[in-house]
């Protein structure tokens, strides 16, 4: 195999790695996004919100379809936060969620 042929193989590898790293963090955020509106809710069962939130995100490619939910159920239920809000909330806890990985956590 040529040098070419293994940089190409390296940074296939290193994609792969990384993809897979930011898939779990943003499975991370969207716990910690659930459970965060969850409190705001004020649910008392926080996990079976958190699984809806999960499985939220599987029905678009992105971010918008946790947002719609998150945000709607927050609407819903009488909690005043805007959308932006919400969105902000989400930046803050993808980068939490990318440190604790980073750390080991």
């Amino acid at each position: 195999m040529s040098t070419f042929d293994d940089r190409e193989k390296g940074f296939e590898k290193k994609f792969a790695l990384d993809a897979e790293q930011e898939f779990k963090a943003s499975a991370r955020r969207n716990r910690m996004l659930a459970e965060w509106a969850a409190g705001l809710m004020g649910l008392e069962s926080v996990e079976e919100y958190v699984r809806a939130v999960v499985k939220s995100d599987f029905e678009q490619p992105g971010d918008d379809d946790v947002l719609r939910k998150v945000f709607g159920d927050l609407k819903g239920s009488g909690v005043s936060a805007s959308e932006g809000e919400v969105r902000m909330k989400m930046d803050e806890l993808l980068a939490q969620a990318r440190e604790q990985m980073k750390n080991g956590g």
